[in-house]
């Protein structure tokens, strides 16, 4: 890692990636591509710092963030795979995953959420799930936000300490910082067992946060095929008011306290 990046270095970078991201959504909505992007990582690694920062500017009605609670009774009874299959984009559309189906090789076989014998199903089967969704023509990325021990109990201590910050943190974010290295031994596996040349992982270096955003989000428009967008709509004539342009002074309005 370098020296502290200058704020004005990152906020013009940020702004740059951003402006990039827009036109690259035009040109998933333009060219029907169907685009996932997943993030996994420890707690506090910044997934969803990321993914904030990635849809500042995008156009929400052409983009899902998809952060699913616990499974409902019925859910669990389900596929596996099936609640977040029916989260997958359509034509046109970008979805990005705060966690995904791999929590049964993370939390949930770390925790005990899961039997030895589901999360070992779910190693052997989900490379050729993805393979299949690759095949069907999605664009699926794969990022593992990585986070040292001393920075991740530096940022628990800031949310516990923060009370904008506090409702972050859950008792399994705790029962975590006593299983790191049983989350470590889980995340090796899953990532060579699952690192596939169709679908491979991409692992970001999450302890500086703001390096992270950024190498994250010129790693995706490296990765997402940048053909061609839409021409830029041209406005038509303002049609002149033939009438007043303020609402009925009737009508209740907000006071204004700036």
């Amino acid at each position: 890692m370098g020296s502290k990046l200058k704020s004005s270095v990152y906020e013009a970078e940020l702004e740059r990636l951003q402006r990039e991201l827009v036109e690259m959504q035009e040109a998933i909505r333009h060219e029907g591509m169907r685009v996932a992007i997943i993030f996994e990582g420890r707690d506090t690694a910044g997934k969803g710092g990321t993914i904030t920062r990635i849809t500042a500017e995008l156009n929400p009605r052409a983009y899902d963030v998809v952060a699913l609670a616990v499974p409902t009774e019925r859910e669990a009874g389900q596929w596996y795979f099936q609640r977040y299959v029916e989260r997958l984009p359509a034509r046109g559309e970008l979805a990005l995953f705060d966690r995904s189906w791999y929590n049964r090789a993370g939390v949930e076989r770390v925790m005990g959420y899961c039997t030895p014998q589901e999360t070992e199903e779910f190693l052997r089967t989900v490379p050729d799930l993805e393979r299949m969704l690759v095949g069907s023509g999605l664009i699926l990325l794969k990022y593992w936000l990585e986070v040292s021990p001393e920075q991740q109990e530096r940022r628990f201590r800031e949310r516990l300490e923060d009370p904008v910050k506090r409702w972050k943190l859950s008792p399994v974010d705790a029962e975590a910082r006593a299983r790191y290295e049983e989350y470590s031994a889980a995340r090796d596996e899953m990532l060579l067992r699952t690192d596939i040349p169709e679908a491979p992982w991409f692992v970001v270096d999450a302890d500086d946060q703001r390096r992270a955003r950024l190498n994250c989000m010129q790693h995706i428009l490296e990765r997402v095929p940048q053909r061609r967008a839409a021409a830029p709509m041209e406005l038509p004539p303002l049609e002149r008011a033939q009438r007043a342009s303020d609402p009925p002074a009737s009508v209740a309005r907000v006071p204004e306290r700036w």
